[in-house]
């Protein structure tokens, strides 16, 4: 098994410890979407207590790699539902799942085809 393969399976077993709806081969076209940034710790994670970051998530993934146009707010409010979904007590929210349920809320899992 490659690197590649051992975090898709780490993955998909907290998405299901987690309860998060998310189909294996969605997960893992996330995952490898996201290159080298699920190796390093920080990289990995999304903090939904720093606003910068969500910011960021907002512009370079939600505006530009989904290409969504919806306003701030509706945007804003897709993110702190993730959030919420993914667990507040959750210190380790996986950027692959927050990014897929994201894709998955806006229907723009064709993005990762």
């Amino acid at each position: 098994m490659s690197k590649l393969d051992d975090k898709i399976a780490a993955y998909q077993e907290e998405a299901k410890k987690l309860g998060l709806d998310i189909p294996t081969d969605f997960l893992a076209k996330v995952t490898k979407g996201l290159g080298p940034s699920i190796y390093k710790k920080d990289a990995e994670s999304v903090s939904c207590t720093q606003a910068s970051e969500l910011e960021t998530i907002k512009n370079n993934f939600l505006r530009k790699k989904l290409a969504l146009t919806e306003d701030d707010s509706t945007l804003d409010s897709a993110i702190k539902e993730v959030c919420e979904k993914m667990g507040s007590s959750n210190r380790n929210k996986k950027r692959a799942h927050f990014y897929a349920l994201l894709a998955q809320k806006f229907n723009k899992q064709s993005v990762y085809a």
